[in-house]
């Protein structure tokens, strides 16, 4: 048996469909359901930091996500994955960088390693498209972004391919020129008007949907901002007061375990204080996508989504890239030996 791995840089990746945000969110509303069959191995995410959590949003951290999904994808591997959030105002480079290590199920050796940035920021952006699908308004015409990163871009496009009324985009961001250099570049990727404006609240108030992904310290969104009928996506940490989340009338989360482990989003933080019980959590998502539990009923509900982000998900995408390059001969092939020293 060779010890062939397959590399995928970033343009690999592209080639075999890395940037088709439909499948994408086909791809994770399948993780959810396997997820909530519990057909799944998922450590904990372990986190590499420089000092304590808020150290984070100021030197950045490095996760590590290892994990095995069953049903039709049989996939085991590892995302390792960096944030920096001084990387593109310093140093011209990606706040996020990664790489995906997928193993072989019987042999568990090693076959591919592979870019895991644009993998990462698309499963979380197809992560909300699926839970626009089942907890969103149908008729969400208004969305607002918060934050004019990398994530608000993919957010968009998730979300732009499954609310079809949407004919309003809102971005703000503590840098204007940051978002101004979102919307002119994602106006030509997205064919609705999308306007900068000046504050937060501007971005929140009257939106169907709005999304917070941002590296905040401080929470942003106040509970008298959220509209009657509106879905928040927090894609973030800390970055809401407690009663935007008191005051939802269902809170969803991706994996509740993993969010009281990795402790830093405010769900977490009000769970840590003994301001959330866990009696007050709607639901996983995964529940909602098997029909177990119910989605939005009314359009009148204030739902908060949160969630935590779960190596499965890199996993199960990048596991259906690596077929495809192996069967259209895409990638370079590298080797871990000739002979293996020892057997």
């Amino acid at each position: 048996m060779d010890s062939n791995i397959l590399f995928l840089s970033q343009e690999d990746v592209k080639s075999c469909g890395g940037l088709n945000m439909e499948n994408a969110i086909n791809t994770m509303e399948q993780v959810f359901s396997i997820h909530d069959k519990g057909d799944y191995v998922l450590p904990n995410k372990t986190t590499l930091r420089w000092g304590d959590r808020d150290s984070e949003s100021i030197f950045g951290r490095i996760n590590s996500m290892p994990g095995y999904i069953g049903g039709d994808f049989n996939a085991s591997g590892i995302k390792w994955i960096s944030g920096a959030p001084q990387n593109p105002f310093k140093y011209d480079l990606p706040r996020a960088a990664g790489i995906i290590i997928l193993n072989d199920p019987e042999t568990l050796m090693p076959v591919a390693v592979m870019d895991g940035t644009l993998i990462s920021s698309m499963r979380t952006g197809a992560n909300s498209g699926v839970v626009a699908r089942y907890l969103a308004r149908k008729d969400s015409q208004k969305l607002g972004l918060i934050g004019a990163g990398v994530q608000n871009r993919t957010q968009l496009l998730a979300l732009y391919s499954v609310l079809p009324e949407l004919n309003e985009v809102k971005i703000t961001d503590l840098d204007n020129s940051r978002a101004q250099a979102f919307a002119n570049e994602m106006s030509k990727i997205v064919p609705i008007p999308i306007k900068v404006v000046d504050t937060a609240e501007e971005a929140v108030r009257a939106s169907d949907v709005f999304v917070t992904a941002t590296v905040t310290k401080e929470p942003i969104i106040k509970s008298d901002w959220v509209e009657e009928g509106s879905l928040y996506i927090h894609v973030g940490s800390h970055e809401c007061e407690f009663d935007v989340i008191h005051k939802s009338n269902k809170v969803v989360v991706d994996d509740w375990s993993e969010l009281k482990h990795r402790g830093v989003e405010t769900i977490s933080i009000m769970y840590e204080e003994n301001e959330f019980e866990e009696t007050s959590l709607y639901s996983e998502l995964g529940e909602i996508v098997n029909n177990k539990r119910k989605g939005r009923e009314d359009n009148q509900e204030r739902i908060y989504f949160n969630s935590v982000g779960m190596g499965i998900e890199d996993i199960a995408l990048a596991s259906q890239i690596y077929k495809l390059a192996k069967q259209q001969n895409i990638g370079q092939l590298l080797s871990l030996w000739n002979k293996p020293e020892f057997v």
